[in-house]
């Protein structure tokens, strides 16, 4: 039986080395960038959406949109969408008891 790599990930009950292979090879470049967010903990969870700390900010991700240009511009699944949806799977995000709304409009 030929399993997915979503298939997979839901079968696993961490995020073990093997699985981050599959993960790689499956994903490529965005799978890497992903894991990689999840090791340096940059997946946060507010009451209202997840953020991903990326290179250039800080991107919403809610459901299978995200704010950041790739996702915009290409449109599909880009890695801030998959470090969410692994953080999500594995409870590797860091939790924020505010809404993301209102630690934007704080900083104005």
């Amino acid at each position: 039986m030929n399993r997915t790599i979503w298939q997979e990930i839901e079968c696993e009950e961490a995020l073990t080395p093997a699985l981050r292979d599959a993960i790689i090879r499956a994903c490529g470049e965005r799978g890497r960038k992903a894991l990689r967010a999840l090791e340096e903990c940059r997946v946060k969870r507010y009451l209202d959406f997840y953020v991903v700390v990326g290179r250039g900010g800080e991107y919403v991700v809610e459901e299978d949109f995200c704010t950041c240009n790739d996702f915009l511009f290409r449109g599909g699944e880009c890695w801030h969408i998959l470090a969410v949806r692994l953080a999500r799977r594995f409870g590797l995000y860091e939790p924020y008891e505010l809404w993301y709304q209102d630690c934007l409009n704080a900083g104005k």
